[in-house]
């Protein structure tokens, strides 16, 4: 796909063409090379909490799906809402972007939000290209709101040029420390998580499960060191750290220093394509039998674990999230995604969709109309949305208080369909290490 290209995604097309018109976005997409085929590790992501490989785009809801929770759509009193949503969509981490679309297209959908406009932008994963796309998102297409991006290195680029214009942007994924603390911004909101958090789960865990020496292996890049940072709050001192190249899929050199070292556990941060790759060759070395691997959410994604298969059952890792998270916000949400798109809900997807059912809350506390920033900022802040997370609210520093558990990777119902189930929860109503450095709870 080019990364010039835009997508219109209005709610007022008819439903019945809306199919057809996603039908040939996907045909175009494969004829284009976008799409990976699925075949394995060279084919999936790279990326950042932030990663398998593409899957095809989400079919249109169901006229039942969409009139399903139209008694709580907001009242737009006729305004049209533009959402800008800059997203990967296509290379090795094109199903990390289409996910977090499918969520928050579906949270639209179930909630018959007709005035709302989704304009979608490929990042193409070129933090260069990217502000520029954003910029001509505002420009040209009339965005109002921006979200959807992946990558930590592309929200270090784009985000700030969107605040600096006095808009809003709602993180569905990318979660950097830049925008934690003392860079924290009244305009922005993670609706996702701060990097460090997941990692900070695991390093909990790790800790309980009683293994003193521990090694770390991470790409070297924003996302990368944030997860080596926090697993390292939470755990302690660590025996070493290995940084690899954004994007590597030859893990023989890291995976034989880990032998070396022989700890009694390894921590790793490789989402993706990535993940996939160094599971796969840590298996094959023979050290899985000996020296136990955990990661965050992100290395254990039902995509990413669906490729790895069989190797993958047992493995434990950190998340805020699973698909069989017991409430009921959830599992309307697990139904409906399966509904529409024939396929577990992936983290992306799930965070796409609070991010929606979000916006929503917002937008109809302010009757649609978004020229006030300051109203709809305190709207959005407000957080009054049932989240598939069950609780949830922002800290001072509009980032997520919010439970984390530990997952295990299990064989589904089919063959071949692998899934997370929750273990145990870790920690309780959490906020992000940084948020005391940020000066918005100072007034």
């Amino acid at each position: 796909m080019d990364a010039g290209h835009t997508e219109r995604s209005t709610r007022r097309t008819p439903r019945r063409w809306r199919a057809a018109l996603v039908g040939l976005t996907a045909a175009a997409l494969v004829l284009a090379g976008c799409s990976s085929d699925g075949g394995g590790a060279d084919d999936a992501t790279s990326g950042a909490g932030e990663t398998g490989d593409a899957s095809e785009a989400a079919p249109a809801a169901t006229d039942d799906q969409a009139t399903s929770a139209t008694d709580d759509a907001g009242e737009s009193g006729g305004e049209t809402v533009t959402v800008g949503m800059l997203t990967t969509l296509s290379g090795n981490a094109a199903y990390l972007g289409e996910d977090t679309q499918k969520g928050f297209q579906l949270a639209l959908d179930l909630a018959g939000a007709d005035d709302v406009e989704l304009v979608v932008e490929d990042d193409a994963q070129d933090a260069e290209a990217a502000q520029g796309l954003a910029d001509r998102m505002v420009s040209r297409d009339g965005a109002q709101i921006m979200t959807g991006i992946v990558f930590s290195d592309i929200a270090n680029a784009v985000v700030p040029t969107v605040l600096e214009q006095d808009m809003l942007y709602l993180s569905t994924n990318a979660g950097p420390s830049t925008f934690a603390g003392e860079g924290c911004d009244a305009n922005y909101f993670s609706v996702s998580y701060q990097n460090d958090n997941p990692a900070e789960a695991t390093g909990e865990w790790v800790k309980e499960q009683g293994h003193a020496n521990v090694v770390a292996a991470a790409p070297n890049y924003q996302a990368g060191q944030d997860s080596v940072n926090g697993f390292r709050r939470t755990f302690g001192e660590l025996q070493n750290e290995f940084y690899t190249e954004l994007g590597a899929t030859d893990y023989a050199q890291t995976i034989a220093q880990i032998r070396d070292e022989d700890p009694d556990a390894v921590y790793f941060f490789y989402p993706g394509g990535m993940g996939i790759a160094f599971v796969q060759q840590y298996i094959e070395s023979g050290l899985a039998e000996e020296i136990p691997i955990y990661g965050p959410t992100f290395s254990f994604d039902e995509t990413l674990v669906d490729a790895i298969g069989e190797a993958a059952v047992g493995l434990q890792n950190g998340s805020f999230w699973a698909p069989d998270l017991d409430n009921p916000a959830n599992q309307e949400f697990v139904e409906a995604y399966r509904e529409a798109n024939g396929a577990t809900p992936t983290n992306y997807a799930a965070q796409g969709y609070d991010t929606g059912r979000l916006l929503l809350s917002a937008l109809d506390t302010v009757g649609y109309d978004v020229s006030d920033t300051e109203a709809l900022r305190e709207a959005v802040a407000a957080a009054d949305f049932d989240s598939v997370r069950g609780d949830f609210s922002f800290g001072t520093n509009q980032h997520p208080v919010q439970d984390w558990y530990i997952l295990e990777v299990v064989a589904g119902e089919e063959d071949g369909d692998y899934t997370n189930q929750v273990v145990e929860k870790v920690l309780d109503d959490h906020v992000d290490a940084y948020a005391s450095e940020c000066s918005l709870g100072d007034g």
